[in-house]
């Protein structure tokens, strides 16, 4: 066994002593400390807030003012009452933790969390939500975000010292089997991040242990005929230029395209208007770091892009090469990769073809920002919902979804709980 294996499973046993502690004490106990805790970090003058937006740029190479506007943004309705109004929606309230109800729920003596990605707000809902439960969590960071956890951890070690012996932070390279078996061991496993890591970590979970997973996920916009002129495009371009630009395109809320449903040439001027929302809001939001491979990919998806249009194809290459951003006016909506880092390809669509230009994107698609459908939008949405989004929102919002969303169409404590229903009464 590695000495990372061994550091696992010593945290792991502590948990499982702290949790049943914990678990002596009522629900509305511990989800009052959690929820100060949210509290707090929706207070930009706190010391949690001002130790993430100084460690974060550092670590996983945004810039500190897409750092400051993106939680200010993510965390705006994160409030204690909404973690509340969360357990009561899920749950029916506190009471189903704490005694016998028509449906009861039975928190997992120990849950381990590992966590994907750079974003903070998703990393801070992930270590909330199994505490919620009374459930102690053992937290892998991410390797692109080795911060969120850790101040999470020092700022609840401040609120209530009972609670904090219930959330550990362990670390161990990608490719100790030792330490991931000693990992997943835990009762209850949530698992994030691309679909092949995903995979490998649900093959070593085995019933009755519970795996839970999200694994890579998409975004893009459709605008309709009304959001294509004037002030309506010029509002949409500049909601979805803050939608690429918080977190520099890289949550599974970014949008990676924007398909135009019209007749005629609409994709143009939607691309036009967009790149010059990404130009302008560079200066107040600064992309940040982009390492090698990515620039990379970037440049031969920008490179590709200017082949077809010199080949006299109907693309636009929208943005200097040395700007920050890349706007493609693509010629239809045939998958693409996804460059990331703040571009965007805008592609035309016949009006009826949108859920069928779509239906590609179906396993993976996440959020949806919508625009200028008029009163074909409560049927656009309800096709959306069929084909698997669990956001639709107006551009300018996709980053920023409320603490009770749907993540993959599931619910956030639902999946990590045990439920029962008493039918004695």
């Amino acid at each position: 066994m590695s000495d990372a294996a061994g550091e696992v499973r010593a945290a792991a046993a502590r948990l499982r002593e702290a949790g049943a502690l914990l678990r002596r004490r009522p629900a509305r106990e511990t989800l009052s400390a959690l929820a100060r805790l949210l509290e707090r970090w929706r207070d930009p003058t706190s010391p949690a807030r001002l130790a993430l937006e100084r460690e974060l740029p550092l670590a996983a190479g945004f810039s500190p003012a897409v750092v400051r506007e993106g939680l200010s943004v993510a965390l705006a309705e994160w409030t204690g009452d909404a973690l509340l109004a969360l357990v009561a929606r899920e749950l029916g309230g506190p009471a189903a933790l704490d005694a016998a109800q028509p449906t009861m729920a039975s928190p997992f003596d120990l849950t381990a969390t590992l966590l994907a990605g750079a974003l903070p707000a998703p990393a801070l809902l992930a270590l909330v939500a199994p505490l919620a439960l009374r459930s102690p969590l053992l937290a892998r960071p991410s390797s692109h975000d080795p911060v969120t956890a850790r101040v999470v951890a020092r700022d609840l070690a401040e609120i209530d010292a009972g609670l904090a012996a219930c959330l550990e932070i362990v670390s161990f390279p990608a490719d100790d089997a030792a330490a991931l078996d000693a990992f997943v061991s835990a009762d209850c496993v949530v698992a994030t991040g691309g679909d092949a890591t995903v995979a490998s970590v649900a093959a070593r979970v085995r019933p009755p242990r519970r795996f839970v997973g999200y694994g890579h996920r998409v975004s893009v916009a459709l605008l309709g005929p009304e959001a294509l002129r004037g002030e309506v495009l010029q509002q949409a371009a500049r909601g979805l230029a803050l939608d690429v630009a918080l977190w520099d395109q890289l949550g599974c809320l970014s949008p990676v395209s924007v398909l135009v449903a019209a007749e005629g040439d609409g994709a143009t001027p939607v691309a036009e208007a967009l790149a010059q929302a990404l130009r302008e809001i560079e200066r107040r939001l600064p992309r940040g770091r982009v390492d090698v491979a990515a620039k990379a990919l970037l440049a031969s998806e920008r490179g590709a892009a200017e082949m077809r249009a010199a080949a006299g194809r109907p693309v636009a290459v929208l943005g200097a090469t040395g700007e920050p951003f890349c706007v493609v006016r693509e010629e239809d909506a045939a998958p693409r990769p996804a460059p990331l880092h703040r571009f965007v390809r805008v592609c035309p669509v016949a009006p009826g073809d949108l859920v069928r230009a779509l239906t590609p994107l179906a396993p993976q698609l996440a959020g949806v920002a919508l625009a200028g459908f008029g009163p074909r939008t409560p049927a656009l949405g309800r096709a959306l919902a069929d084909l698997g989004a669990s956001r639709i929102c107006r551009p300018g919002r996709l980053q920023a979804p409320p603490l009770a969303w749907r993540h993959d169409g599931q619910g956030v404590v639902t999946p990590l709980v045990r439920l029962a229903d008493f039918e004695l009464d």
